[in-house]
């Protein structure tokens, strides 16, 4: 294929499949092997100083008890691929990440902008690698399907391809341009999920968006689950197992693991919560002191939990309590 224009941008992921095929081999076990442990020993064990981690997609859960737990090790030099932006948003705030590949800019949705990430930006202590969502998606995909990249129509003729490391080629095929993304092979990826076994077989009762192709791409994989269930509850679903146990590193049991982010049919995104970090992280001084009370200041994710009105009394449990309620029965005429 004859390479008709590349972007500016350099790729920070590992993108080799063959390199991550011969890791895998020789360094995963396919056992079943009981993989629950505290999420201290997880993040000690497996994330490095300079990892390329996915933490997955705000709008979704995130893994928040991972995400505070590299915050309190101080895992340093980090990568961050795609990704959602409060997550992101501590780990730059903590001083902690060197580089993000992004699909969304930086924004809260309808909340606005990250304050954070644009004062880092500006300042030019952030390198930031532009994809556009799908794009980052694809990446994620062709790292799932163990190939060295996908081709799209995305992107092209746009400053959001200038600002990527994608390239577009003629077709072999047909001629005409396709634009090429390659592969994303992440060193960690945390995913919160709805239930699983001390094996890592995980179930979601939700879209998975990026997570499960991030799992299947990733060197290791941290899942943070509402509940560790037998493995016979498992099988009555098998459906819903997402994730196989040979692609999971670790199993930690968190309920409310993804607070402030949403967990469907769980409980809602704090809203409160996020407009404190937006308010409190629009300078140096307010981001510091939110990660010394929130992060620093407490020795676990429970204890982080009772800080914030303790589980029982979160503001959003009351409202999903209220949204439980059996509807009121349709208006009809005659």
């Amino acid at each position: 294929m004859d390479v008709i224009e590349q972007g500016n941008a350099k790729i920070i992921s590992r993108y080799d499949p063959e390199e991550h095929r011969r890791w895998v081999l020789n360094n995963k076990s396919r056992g079943l092997e009981d993989k629950r442990m505290g999420i201290e020993e997880a993040v000690k064990k497996y994330v490095d100083d300079g990892a390329y981690l996915f933490l997955g997609f705000f709008g979704a859960p995130i893994s928040t008890v991972g995400v505070y737990e590299v915050i309190r090790q101080s895992k340093k030099n980090l990568k961050i691929g795609r990704g959602g932006i409060f997550e992101m948003d501590v780990l730059i705030g903590a001083g902690l990440v060197e580089a993000v590949d992004r699909g969304y800019g930086g924004g809260f949705e309808v909340r606005g902008l990250s304050p954070l990430y644009r004062r880092y930006i500006e300042s030019g202590n952030l390198k930031v690698y532009e994809w556009s969502n799908i794009a980052f998606a694809w990446r994620l995909k062709a790292g799932a399907m163990g190939v060295p990249f996908l081709p799209t129509r995305v992107m092209m003729g746009t400053d959001t391809f200038k600002f990527s490391a994608a390239k577009t080629v003629q077709c072999p095929f047909t001629g005409m341009k396709v634009c090429l993304v390659p592969a994303c092979f992440p060193d960690v990826t945390f995913v919160h999920v709805d239930r699983c076994d001390k094996y890592g077989n995980s179930q979601l009762d939700r879209i998975s968006i990026m997570d499960v192709d991030a799992a299947k791409a990733s060197r290791r994989v941290i899942i943070t689950t509402e509940e560790v269930v037998e493995t016979d509850k498992i099988r009555t679903a098998p459906w819903r197992t997402s994730i196989p146990f040979y692609a999971v590193d670790a199993v930690v049991e968190a309920p409310w693991g993804a607070h402030p982010s949403n967990m469907p049919e769980k409980y809602y995104m704090d809203e409160e919560f996020v407009g404190e970090w937006m308010s409190t992280s629009k300078t140096p001084e307010g981001t510091s002191a939110f990660l010394k009370k929130y992060v620093y200041g407490v020795k676990s994710f429970e204890e982080y939990l009772e800080l914030i009105g303790g589980v029982k009394k979160l503001a959003f449990l009351k409202r999903l309590e209220e949204l439980r309620e059996p509807l009121p029965t349709p208006w009809k005429s005659g």
